[in-house]
């Protein structure tokens, strides 16, 4: 849906009213505004409605499943690794389009395993950054610590 706002002036000109005709609407609650200062806005959805045009459908909802295994993970790469993925998500948090990302590791076979459920646009942009953190040289993985 879109988040347009339209002045007074710009909802008079597209209806081809007078601005004072458009403001009486809003005054009268036909047409539903809000006031920013002393001026009016107009949201795109409320003019459709005063309109009758119908609302545009809401985009199809998806949901993405992913599981990234990663091997020859230490236990302290492994606490970094999920350290950076949750901070990840929880700075570029967008409650439209929420992630749920949970790690494992085996200690044992320097495996780790990250699991994320969410939005496709988001779930990607955390791949990425998982894809950047794997190809850098940045130590994360088992012997690469020392090798600075």
């Amino acid at each position: 849906m879109s988040n347009d706002m339209y002045s007074v002036d710009r909802v008079a000109e597209v209806l081809g009213l007078h601005p004072r005709t458009v403001r009486g609407y809003i005054r009268a609650g036909r047409l539903r505004a809000t006031r920013i200062g002393k001026q009016y806005r107009i949201a795109r959805a409320d003019l459709d409605a005063f309109t009758g045009r119908p609302a545009p459908p809401p985009a199809p909802a998806a949901e993405v499943s992913s599981i990234v295994t990663l091997d020859g993970v230490d236990r302290a790469g492994a606490d970094r690794l999920a350290t950076l993925v949750l901070a990840g998500v929880n700075t570029h948090h967008d409650p439209d389009r929420p992630l749920q990302v949970r790690t494992v590791h085996d200690e044992e076979r320097q495996r780790m395993t990250i699991v994320v459920l969410g939005d496709l646009g988001a779930t990607a942009e955390l791949l990425r950054l998982l894809d950047a953190v794997r190809d850098g040289d940045n130590g994360l993985f088992a012997g690469e610590a020392g090798n600075g």
